[in-house]
């Protein structure tokens, strides 16, 4: 009796783990359906619908709404004309240049082989000594062969550092600046670290001729291969849309997020006479059904849910554009709605609202108030100290301190330190690497 009542109680444990097991792997899938961006949601229903043969998925036939703002069939008609012309990789793009411009000999052979080394941005990742050693070609062939690899199209391709690229593009561009060649092979790191009075000597220039060097080195690309055969539809499906209809501004549920899960009843029935192993194994189908319907459900509310919570705190925005963004924490949206802060984080990565005006991550409305007393965000700040900049005299740029005063002007309240954190977040450079000679 002893022994068959331990067997019992292994038994009712072993019940309970199995319980637990399967509510943990649920409840994991249900916050990964939360987690999904549509296309994800959508593949993962597709895989759903092959595992079990009594749903069936239909996903709403919606054309999808562009990243950039504004988008028209004129600028679709362009992005998919885009996307068609880079759809070549930088490999075979040069490789039809050597087929079309060099005859078969032991050189075009050399630029062959260099050409599976050339990586995705452009760049050639083997030297000329391991080419004599893999080929057993003479050192005056190898440079032969890389010169005529840097010759090809793109201006840069085939380079070995950013200084060789840039010096690349330069030698092939004749309206480039008279001194940009020598300055970027002799003297490079002083025009990258801004030592434009040291460069002025040396070759007995204006500040502003180094000026325009620097200018015209900017409009360089670091990456000449990088536009190729990687192009991205920029086009996605938003979870929410804003309109306004009669001055009434309203927030909905895309339809195209919302994909149709039906299941088939009557074939339900059918199975259930069959055996009692085909009958467990469709009420185990029923089951996920019932799941997928109720985390669908609950997805849809949440993001609404959250969705209505961010335009509360962003009304002035989405009705007025010029507005600021106001700051708003996940934790502020968390503790209104009742739910963890790793929820509402899982709802904005990647789910987009469609406005009149735009499409928007909903992670972009989030900030931090530049500090606790303050109703401004960060991002507000940011977009401050860019335009006190944009506006000051390139010949005297301001400093840190006066956009501190600035700014404390204009009712914001942040440290010196803060303006120099907030300024180098954005990509600009301090007032010394900012001064203009021209």
């Amino acid at each position: 009796m002893a022994i068959k009542q331990g067997f019992s109680q292994n038994q009712t444990q072993q019940q309970k783990q199995i319980q637990r097991l399967a509510m943990t792997q649920t409840l994991q899938q249900s916050i990964q359906m939360l987690q999904y961006n549509v296309e994800e949601l959508q593949n993962f229903l597709k895989q759903k619908e092959m595992d079990n043969p009594l749903i069936t998925v239909e996903m709403a036939a919606e054309k999808p709404t562009s990243k950039i703002s504004g988008d028209s069939d004129r600028h679709e008609a362009f992005m998919n004309q885009i996307a068609s012309d880079t759809e070549q990789s930088l490999f075979d793009y040069l490789l039809d240049q050597v087929h079309l411009t060099m005859r078969d000999t032991p050189l075009r052979r050399l630029v062959l082989l260099l050409l599976d080394y050339v990586d995705d941005n452009g760049y050639l990742g083997i030297s000329n000594e391991a080419v004599i050693e893999k080929t057993g070609a003479d050192e005056i062939a190898v440079i032969d062969a890389v010169t005529l690899l840097q010759q090809l199209d793109p201006p840069g391709v085939g380079a070995r550092s950013l200084q060789e690229c840039l010096m690349l593009q330069t030698e092939n561009d004749t309206f480039s600046p008279e001194q940009a060649y020598l300055i970027l092979e002799e003297s490079f790191e002083d025009l990258v670290n801004r030592q434009w009075d040291k460069i002025a000597k040396k070759y007995d220039i204006q500040l502003s001729d180094v000026q325009a060097v620097f200018d015209y080195v900017r409009t360089l690309t670091p990456n000449p291969g990088a536009g190729f055969g990687k192009q991205e539809h920029s086009y996605i499906i938003p979870d929410l849309i804003f309109s306004i209809e009669n001055d009434e501004p309203q927030l909905l549920q895309s339809k195209a997020s919302r994909p149709k899960v039906s299941f088939s009843q009557h074939y339900f029935e059918q199975l259930q006479n069959v055996d009692e192993e085909v009958k467990a194994y469709v009420t185990e189908k029923k089951k996920e059904y019932d799941w997928i319907s109720k985390s669908l459900s609950q997805r849809e509310d949440t993001i609404l849910r959250v969705g209505k919570i961010i335009f509360e705190k962003q009304s002035e925005f989405f009705m007025n554009q010029s507005k600021e963004l106001k700051p708003l924490l996940l934790r502020d949206v968390a503790n209104k709605l009742h739910l963890h802060e790793s929820t509402i984080s899982r709802v904005v990565n990647g789910k987009y609202i469609a406005t009149p005006f735009g499409t928007f991550e909903l992670k972009s409305f989030f900030s931090n108030a530049v500090n606790r007393e303050s109703d401004v965000s960060a991002d507000a700040a940011k977009e401050k100290i860019k335009k006190i900049i944009d506006e000051e005299d390139k010949r005297k740029p301001i400093s840190d301190s006066k956009i501190e005063k600035n700014l404390k002007e204009s009712g914001i309240a942040i440290s010196r330190r803060t303006v120099a954190k907030y300024r180098e977040a954005i990509g600009i450079p301090s007032s010394s690497k900012r001064k203009r000679f021209d």
